[in-house]
């Protein structure tokens, strides 16, 4: 059997991946600083109540889109971003002030394609987000590739930002496919096949692919890097690293992925949405109790 293909199930898989995301991204900004923080040693989430970043922000968007229009709508997905903006989120500078231009009546096309001097960026933040469009798409990851890559462009125009979030989408639909959660080889094989080949992504896959046995995640994380220049060839080859090698098991992945240290928020929710995209990986009930709730403006499951 396909994965429900309704409107309805499609909503539901990509909010069921939003709050993975939500937790991975509000417990690991408790991590941020430092790597070497006593919780983190033993495993132990911090008390009170976590808060979500830019990251989750950002999803919600991503959510409230597909479910307005079925698909990527650009003008909609940007005004959205532009809209719900909070500056105390932890944005970036540079989407900081294009999100507040695309406020004031700025043209997003324009203003994301003169970002870095005329590059774009190639920041991590059009991966971070995009996990729940792939579980939106698990009955056709070819499609969620193509979708991300729409989806990157009102705020990250370089193609290795791009690439990036076609990446973590394709991870999230394959994860969400049906029978349980593939093996970490055919997750990644399965990424590597949708997404562009001549990429530092797609070169940072590969070698993720190949280090699959490594056991310690620090070593993985000095190959691969683990976001702390921000970039996409920084940040996704070592979340999905560590989303692959524990599919079925969040609490784990999580720990794995924030003991590294880097970009913690945005690799944890890079792995929480992966995850939480197929059922085997939904969070601890604790977890999801203890981070803040999704806003008020994402559409409810049906």
């Amino acid at each position: 059997m396909n994965p429900d293909s309704s409107p309805g199930g499609r909503l539901d898989r990509a909010l069921a991946s939003a709050r993975g995301l939500a937790v991975g991204d509000a417990l690991g900004s408790q991590f941020f600083v430092p790597v070497n923080h006593p919780l983190l040693k033993r495993r132990e989430p911090p008390p009170g109540t976590w808060q979500w970043t830019d990251d989750t922000e950002m999803a919600c968007s991503v959510v409230a889109v597909l479910a307005a229009h079925q698909r990527i709508d650009q003008d909609a997905l940007a005004h959205s971003f532009a809209h719900h903006h909070d500056f105390d989120r932890g944005y970036g500078p540079a989407v900081n002030r294009l999100l507040r231009l695309v406020r004031e009546g700025g043209e997003w096309r324009e203003l994301a394609a003169a970002l870095f001097d005329g590059r774009g960026s190639w920041g991590n933040g059009a991966a971070m987000r995009i996990a729940p469009l792939g579980a939106w798409y698990a009955d056709d990851p070819e499609q969620a590739t193509h979708q991300a890559e729409i989806s990157a462009y009102p705020t990250h125009q370089h193609r290795e930002a791009v690439v990036g979030a076609m990446a973590v989408a394709a991870a999230a639909a394959l994860a969400a496919a049906p029978g349980g959660p593939p093996s970490p080889q055919a997750l990644l094989d399965g990424v590597i096949a949708l997404v562009p080949a001549r990429s530092a992504v797609g070169a940072g896959l590969r070698r993720a692919r190949d280090m699959l046995d490594y056991g310690d995640a620090g070593t993985v994380a000095a190959v691969l890097g683990c976001g702390r220049r921000t970039s996409a060839h920084d940040t996704v080859p070592f979340a999905l690293w560590s989303a692959a090698r524990r599919l079925g098991d969040f609490e784990d992945a999580f720990w794995t992925t924030a003991q590294v240290g880097g970009d913690v928020d945005t690799t944890c929710a890079i792995v929480g949405g992966v995850l939480a995209a197929g059922a085997a990986g939904a969070p601890p009930d604790e977890w999801v109790r203890r981070t803040e709730a999704l806003p008020e403006w994402v559409p409810a499951a049906v």
